[in-house]
């Protein structure tokens, strides 16, 4: 019996050596897992305030961003319409210099008395030459209408003409003339065109 109860407490004593082996297993096991769970809280905590601060600053950046855009995109809105006002008033400035001589010249002959009515004339049509140059040099064009087919874009056709040596549809008369500024139609001539 006493060896039986050698293996009895051996086991025994191999059950306690066992069960305090699986104690002392468990005991740093279950304490690791504690530090280490509290470790990743605290760093959980600095990680998410890290990111909530980086998100702020991106947000707050992306708005100093936004601010100056808009900033910058109001300026560039009032110097537009500056431009354009500026534009608009002066744009005649040219024509309206290149016009100033000839108004001189209408006030001189106007100022002179004489009964010398060729000479008169003549100095009417210096001028008129000088203010059709003018605006020809600000691109104004006259637009051909005498003989030339009608054209409904630059012709204004008011009367009809039955002329038997003329072919159907040739203008017969201006009665006012036409003009063009570069390619675009100020004013259509005035024409009788001719109808068979």
């Amino acid at each position: 019996m006493s060896e039986e109860k050698k293996k009895h407490i051996k086991i025994e004593d191999g059950k306690d050596e066992a069960e305090e082996v699986k104690t002392e297993d468990k005991a740093p096991e279950e304490e690791v897992p504690e530090e280490a769970s509290g470790e990743d809280k605290a760093g959980e905590a600095e990680t998410a305030e890290k990111a909530a601060a980086d998100e702020k600053a991106a947000a707050e950046a992306e708005s100093e961003r936004y601010m100056r855009l808009m900033a910058e995109f109001q300026n560039y809105k009032k110097r537009a319409a500056k431009e354009k006002t500026d534009t608009l008033q002066y744009a005649n400035e040219k024509i309206v210099g290149d016009l100033l001589p000839v108004i001189d010249n209408f006030e001189r002959a106007l100022a002179t008395e004489t009964d010398d009515l060729e000479g008169y004339a003549k100095g009417m049509q210096l001028i008129f030459e000088q203010f059709k140059k003018a605006l020809e040099n600000a691109g104004l064009e006259e637009i051909k209408a005498m003989d030339e087919d009608f054209d409904p874009n630059v012709h204004n056709a008011v009367m009809t003409d039955n002329i038997e040596d003329k072919d159907d549809g040739k203008i017969t008369k201006v009665l006012q003339k036409g003009y063009k500024l570069r390619d675009k139609v100020v004013r259509p001539s005035m024409v009788a065109v001719n109808k068979k």
